[in-house]
């Protein structure tokens, strides 16, 4: 229920977190390719098992194709302790949910935090907070199903990571040009339901994508969505760099629910980040 509750209110945050004097990007507006904005959008909060919390923060570019690359800065900033709080500054087109998440302590009470991005001369800010009736399921069972979201790993038997926040890699090094090999473990509770099914889908794997999150240059993946073996549990592919930098990537993964966008309800997904720093 709660997360149900807070998809429809991102949505509508996403409505008014725009200046209204722009009434031709509203959600509602004709659909363009392109020469429109980028509105972040907080998703909800959620506690972590050490007491503090999580603020989820996704985005709507409401471009059909163009890709908008925003870097950290005055036109893409975080704010208390940033600017740089591990949000992209790269913008697929149309909504995207829960694409990073931000830590709290736990004493964070009524404090917010606001993302702001400009955009075309525009600027749009969304807080985040841990209003009451903002929490999401975004680590606990999903209500009716006990559904929880993919877990994801760096190694066969490394530390586990779950959620809008996930898990973040050590730093990685790479070369200009040269293929760098990106393994990701990834597992399942099985619990997720088809649209007519409630019997649960155990035997659906984890469906993967990856997604350049931050970075100065374009980063090329050989499978921007690898097949996750149902054995080893195991996904592996190669993304390749055309620009020193410092770069982070990310990678979706989500259970059988078979939720896309991630979008529908909170529990299904989860993210990964890989920090790679790149050379000539």
């Amino acid at each position: 229920m709660r997360a149900r509750l807070s998809a429809a209110l991102a949505s509508f945050f996403a409505i008014v977190a725009v200046p209204s004097a722009e009434a031709q990007n509203l959600p509602l507006a004709p659909e363009r390719a392109a020469g429109q904005t980028v509105t972040p959008v907080f998703e909800g909060w959620y506690r972590n098992a050490d007491g503090s919390y999580s603020l989820s923060f996704g985005y709507f570019n409401r471009n059909t194709e163009e890709v908008l690359e925003i870097p950290v800065g005055p036109h893409n900033r975080i704010e208390p302790g940033g600017p740089d709080r591990g949000q992209p500054t790269r913008f697929e087109a149309r909504r995207h949910w829960g694409v990073f998440a931000v830590r709290v302590p736990a004493d964070f009470g009524e404090n917010k935090v606001v993302w702001t991005l400009v955009v075309r001369g525009q600027t749009f800010a969304i807080p985040g907070s841990l209003k009451r009736g903002w929490q999401i399921d975004a680590l606990e069972g999903e209500a009716g199903t006990g559904n929880t979201p993919p877990r994801l790993r760096f190694g066969a038997n490394a530390p586990e990571g779950a959620g809008p926040g996930g898990i973040t890699s050590e730093v990685r090094a790479a070369k200009v040009g040269a293929p760098l090999p990106l393994m990701v473990w990834a597992d399942d509770d099985g619990k997720a339901r088809s649209s007519v099914a409630s019997g649960g889908r155990p035997n659906v794997p984890v469906t993967l994508r990856w997604f350049k999150h931050q970075g100065p240059g374009n980063v090329t993946f050989a499978d921007e969505t690898p097949a996750v073996d149902t054995a080893t549990k195991q996904a592996s592919t190669t993304v390749t760099f055309d620009a020193p930098g410092d770069y982070i990537l990310r990678v979706r993964a989500n259970d059988a629910s078979g939720v896309s966008s991630a979008g529908h309800a909170q529990c299904c997904w989860s993210n990964a980040f890989v920090k790679v720093r790149v050379t000539r």
